[in-house]
């Protein structure tokens, strides 16, 4: 199977997922997650139609960004962000999706401000409690929220969430569904700065699970580029 033809099979079944709970297909965002693909790679992702493409590591994504990857589509940084690798971040990707604390979300706006740009953000939801995983607790989302709502240079438009693995073949059905009732609370509190057009979880093994509980977005790697050899 190619990349494009991956794509291709991945958008009808995104289609079914999105109709089955209310939606039209082109309401779910395919970000194409190219971690350990070369720019080549990722240009027939894009050529084969996702949405936007995202990257884990800031170098690999200043490397293929400076071989114009990504042009085309959006790119949005999905891993782990470090507060000292910000300034390399903003500016470069239209949204970080890994935002989860008051001292990241000071430095973008930081950033930001001096470019004089406002960086779209989403705050990540550590929904499973995992002790070693990122993500703001969901008892701390609404200072996390409050904050970021009152600091200039960022606007949030979402919610992410990578939920722990469980049984039943890998399904996550209630931590989906815990993350959309969040993210429907949260847009009806209707907080200034906040616009909840976004919550973004579901990978290769689990985008039809979140698709179904509620996701506009999900984040496919291995289903679009084949399996990673580490």
């Amino acid at each position: 199977m190619t990349i494009a033809e991956n794509i291709r099979m991945l958008r009808e079944k995104i289609a079914v997922a999105a109709v089955k709970s209310g939606r039209k297909p082109e309401d779910i965002t395919l970000v194409a997650a190219s971690k350990m693909n070369p720019a080549e790679r990722v240009r027939e992702a894009i050529l084969g139609g996702v949405d936007a493409v995202g990257e884990n590591r800031v170098q690999e994504m200043l490397e293929k960004h400076g071989l114009g990857a990504y042009e085309g589509k959006p790119l949005h940084f999905i891993g782990h962000l470090q507060s000292n690798k910000v300034r390399q971040v903003v500016g470069v990707c239209d949204l970080i999706e890994s935002v989860d604390s008051e001292t990241l979300v000071a430095e973008i706006g930081k950033r930001a401000s001096a470019l004089g740009l406002t960086q779209d953000i989403l705050l990540e939801v550590n929904i499973g409690r995992e002790e070693n995983k990122s993500g703001v607790l969901r008892e701390n989302l609404d200072k996390l929220l409050e904050y970021a709502a009152q600091t200039p240079g960022i606007r949030v438009r979402g919610l992410m969430a990578i939920p722990p693995i469980t049984g039943n073949n890998g399904k996550k059905p209630n931590y989906f569904d815990e993350m959309y009732k969040l993210y429907v609370d949260i847009t009806a509190k209707k907080y200034d700065n906040i616009s909840m057009h976004f919550l973004s979880m579901g990978m290769s093994d689990s985008y039809i699970d979140a698709i179904e509980a509620g996701a506009n977005m999900v984040r496919i790697g291995s289903a679009i580029f084949g399996a990673r050899h580490y």
